[in-house]
This record gives structure tokens, C-alpha cells and sequence, in this order.
């Protein structure tokens, strides 16, 4: 018997669907599938991509160092731990998934939570997904292409491929891309320790002429050290990703905050003792001119078994993929709730329990950005906006603290945490102003046109009636195309 379709309320604050028991079987809800060890894979697998791999010479660049660079890289480790700190007590206390567009809509109101949202949307989540996707479609053909270059064509339409297959696997199950996730991040743990135990090897035979005079090089100017940490906290970001599903979480107020501790821990000592190993076989200037440094580290130490390198970085990036589709499709989803992004991004497969509507948004904007749009460039604008808001949310943090100081707060960092992280994210917003004024002020610019969007999509509200008619008319027309309804507990009988 076909169910009714049933038009969802999009508009006004609704109440998260953590109610702490699990959802009956029969309901059409996202189900609390999330245990503490998907929720590590989704926060490993999500931060480790292929830079570490690849090309992690941003830091010993602008450290001119090798001690220094495994310095700022142990003291970037930190710093993002403090950070997913913060993000643990948030999502304790608010138990609402969305990540930084809900904890900024709690602290500071809908207009930034909106802006946030805007910008996630139209630019940043579909150019950093077809960056990562990019490096996937590279090196899953490198084996095929030992001899020449591959043509640019073969990468983008396999990126295509994949990008396709990780937006099919969403919007199928939730628990086979838990399942996938938790396997990709095993095939990256297993990576990093085909790097680490040949370099530990190295160390106890005592190849340790790289290390000697560690601190002795090129001085790191002011304004290198400053670029180190951005290149730092960069290769680590990712640690909030758990935050955007916090409603499909077991046991929230223990998971997070273990999930994000176990995860950052793990991460950071992969992250230092993968480099240590680079330097007990490649010199600091070696490292700085490789092209894929994972791939000279082992082409010396390995000899044939350097072929599957490639293999292993395409797994990481298709790992990152669908971790990143899987958490941020909960952000629309979350906003369209709200009553801040079309009404049908808040919709549900009837069977397949997937916010099928809120994952396939991205496809066709991630397609036009592959084969049309200059990426890089897309993400230098923009690489402010994501510390801005994220040191945003954390001040936002403080100021929960004192707006609503009786708020329920199973964990609880102490509050020089938030007032270093925050301090440190718009640090990083002041210095790529300062170094990249270019850049960073069109990034501005393309932020600020989610103010007059805002206005006129969602305060407006005299919008003409063939409109609104137009609107309920496609909303309808997708929902029994799609299959979705509104999720049960938030409709009205």
C-alpha cells in the first residue's frame, strides 16, 4: 500500500530527534547507526587524505627545518585536539547533527548559521569534493600509466565515476558506508604503517644523518612559521566531522568525545612518526622536490611493492569522499529542517532510511566544478571562510557558557581550550588576509552574498503566490520521484 506523502514543516526551530531510545523499526527516521567505532573511522578517515602521502612539504618549507617541522606538526596535532575538545563538549550539550551551521544558529542566531550554510553549499563542499576526488581519479590510473602521463580526460571522468559511486553508496544504506568507511580507514592505517615500521628499521640501524643538527637550516622567517601552522591545521581538519551526525550517534555524550580523542590521538602520532620516517631515508631538500614523497620513500626501502602506494593513497581519498559526503549531507539536511534551504533537503527514503535528497544536492554542482570550475583557486578563496566560521563556533562555545550556564554539559573542556583555539582560527583569518589580500577579499565577497540571499529567500516572506505554488509543486513531484517523506517524528498529525 503506497504511503501518503506529507508535506514536512521546514520552517521554525524544531527539536533535534535525539530522544535517546531507539527508533521503531517501522518509522521513517535516521536511525542511530553510529556506534564509537564508526564514529572513529568517520573522523580518521575523513582527516587523513593524501597529503601526507603526497606532498607534506607545506611545513618544512616555511619552517626551513627538520626539527622544526616536526615540531610545529606535533604542535598542530594539539591545537586541533583543543579544537575537537571544543566540538565534543558542543556536541554533548547540543544534540542536534549540522556541526558548525547548528552550534553557530544556537549561539549567534540564523544569519551567520545561513551564511555558513550558503557558501558550505554552492562552493566549498562541491570544490573540496572534486579536489579529493581528483587525487582518487590520479591515482587509481598511476599503475595503468607507469611509462607516460595520464590523459587529463581519463582522470576527470573516473573522478566522475567515483564521485557518483560514493553519492550512490549514501544514498543507499547508511550502514554499508559505515561499513566501507571503517575499511578504507583500516586500508590507511595500514599505509601509514608500511611507512612507519621500515622507518622505525631505519632508525635502529642508526640512520639517523638527517636528524643531526635537526634545528640547524634555513631560518624560518615571520612570516613562515605563521604559513607552517596554516599548512598544519589544514592537513588535520576534518576532526568536526562527527559533530554534522551527532542525531545518528549511540550513546552521544560518550562516543563524541572518545570517538574525537581516540581518532586526534591516533592521527597525530601517524601524522609525526610518518615524517620521522620520511627523513631516516630522504633529506630535507629531497623531500621538498619529490612529487610524491610516500612513493620515493618506498621505491628506496621496497623496491616493486612501491606499486602500491598509488593503490593505497586512492583508497585514502575515496575514504575522505565518503566520509565528507556522509557528514555534510547532514548539515543540509539539518538547515533545510530549519527552514534555511529548500524544504525537500529534510526528506527521508521511505525504505532506505537515507537523506537521499540532502547527499544527491552535490552531485551536479560537484560535476560542474570538476569539468568546469578552477578549483584551486575556489579553495584559496575560501580556505579563510572555513577558519572564520570555525573559530566562530568556538567562541560561540564561551559564550554558551555564560548565556546559558545552567545548560546540561556532560563534558566540559576547561576555558583556556576554546579562548587558544579561537584565538588561533582568527590568527589564521589575519594572516591570509595580510599574506593574500587578493584572494582572501574575493573570498569575502563571495561570502557576503549569503546576507542578501538570506533576505530574499528566507526573511522575504511576500514571495508571489504562482511561486510558492510553483515550489509545492516540484517539492511534490521530487518526493514521489525520490521516494522521501519528512521525517515522522516532525510532522504533525
Amino acid at each position: 500500500m503506497p504511503r501518503r506523502i506529507v508535506k514536512g514543516q521546514a520552517n521554525g526551530r524544531l527539536p533535534s530527534m535525539d530522544s535517546g531510545q531507539p527508533a521503531p523499526e517501522g518509522k521513517v527516521v535516521l536511525k542511530k547507526k553510529v556506534t564509537l567505532l564508526r564514529g572513529i573511522s568517520i573522523i580518521i578517515g575523513t582527516i587523513i587524505g593524501a597529503g601526507i602521502f603526497i606532498s607534506p612539504k607545506g611545513i618544512l618549507k616555511n619552517t626551513g627545518s627538520v626539527g622544526m617541522s616536526l615540531t610545529v606538526w606535533t604542535v598542530c596535532g594539539i591545537l586541533s585536539l583543543f579544537g575537537a575538545l571544543c566540538y565534543a563538549e558542543l556536541g554533548t550539550c547540543i544534540k542536534k547533527s549540522g556541526g558548525h551551521y547548528t552550534y553557530i544558529l544556537e549561539a549567534f542566531g540564523p544569519l551567520p548559521a545561513f551564511v555558513r550554510v550558503w557558501v558550505e553549499l554552492l562552493v566549498i563542499r562541491p570544490a573540496a569534493t572534486a579536489v579529493i576526488s581528483l587525487a582518487f581519479g590520479r591515482y587509481i590510473l598511476e599503475p595503468f600509466f607507469m611509462q607516460c602521463e595520464i590523459p587529463e580526460l581519463a582522470i576527470k571522468l573516473i573522478t566522475a565515476v567515483g564521485i557518483t559511486l560514493v553519492m550512490v553508496l549514501n544514498s543507499t544504506s547508511v550502514s554499508w558506508s559505515a561499513r566501507i568507511q571503517i575499511f578504507l580507514t583500516f586500508c590507511k592505517l595500514v599505509a601509514i604503517l608500511i611507512i612507519v615500521v621500515p622507518g622505525v628499521i631505519q632508525l635502529i640501524k642508526g640512520e639517523t644523518q638527517h636528524f643531526k643538527n635537526a634545528f640547524a637550516g634555513n631560518d624560518a622567517s615571520v612570516m613562515g612559521l605563521p604559513l607552517a601552522f596554516y599548512s598544519g591545521m589544514y592537513a588535520y581538519s576534518g576532526w568536526f566531522y562527527l559533530n554534522f551526525v551527532t542525531e545518528e550517534v549511540e550513546n552521544p555524550e560518550k562516543n563524541i568525545p572518545l570517538a574525537i580523542c581516540i581518532s586526534m590521538i591516533i592521527v597525530t602520532v601517524g601524522y609525526v612518526l610518518t615524517n620521522v620516517a620520511y627523513f631516516t631515508t630522504i633529506s630535507a631538500g629531497e623531500l621538498l622536490l619529490s612529487k610524491a614523497v610516500a612513493v620515493t620513500f618506498a621505491e628506496r626501502l621496497m623496491g616493486n611493492f612501491s606499486l602500491a602506494v598509488p593503490v593505497f593513497v586512492a583508497l585514502s581519498c575515496f575514504g575522505s569522499m565518503n566520509g565528507g559526503t556522509f557528514a555534510v549531507s547532514r548539515m543540509f539536511f539539518v538547515a533545510s529542517r530549519e527552514g534555511h534551504l529548500p524544504e525537500i533537503l529534510s526528506m527521508i527514503h521511505v525504505r532506505k532510511h537515507t537523506p537521499l535528497p540532502a547527499v544527491i544536492v552535490l552531485h551536479p554542482l560537484t560535476m560542474i566544478m570538476l569539468f568546469n570550475g578552477d578549483l584551486y583557486s575556489l579553495l584559496n578563496f575560501l580556505s579563510f571562510a572555513r577558519w572564520l566560521f570555525i573559530g566562530l563556533v568556538v567562541a560561540g562555545l564561551i559564550y554558551l557558557r555564560y548565556k546559558h550556564p545552567d545548560m546540561p554539559r556532560p563534558f566540559k573542556v576547561p576555558l583556556f581550550i576554546p579562548a587558544l583555539f579561537s584565538f588561533t582560527c582568527l590568527f589564521m583569518v589575519a594572516l591570509s588576509l595580510y599574506s593574500d589580500p587578493v584572494n582572501t577579499g574575493i573570498g569575502f565577497a563571495i561570502t557576503l552574498t549569503g546576507v542578501p540571499a538570506y533576505y530574499l529567500f528566507i526573511v522575504w516572506d511576500k514571495k508571489p503566490k504562482w511561486f510558492r505554488k510553483l515550489l509545492d509543486k516540484v517539492t511534490v513531484t521530487l518526493q514521489i520521484l525520490l521516494e522521501v517523506i519528512p521525517p515522522e517524528e516532525d510532522q504533525k498529525s
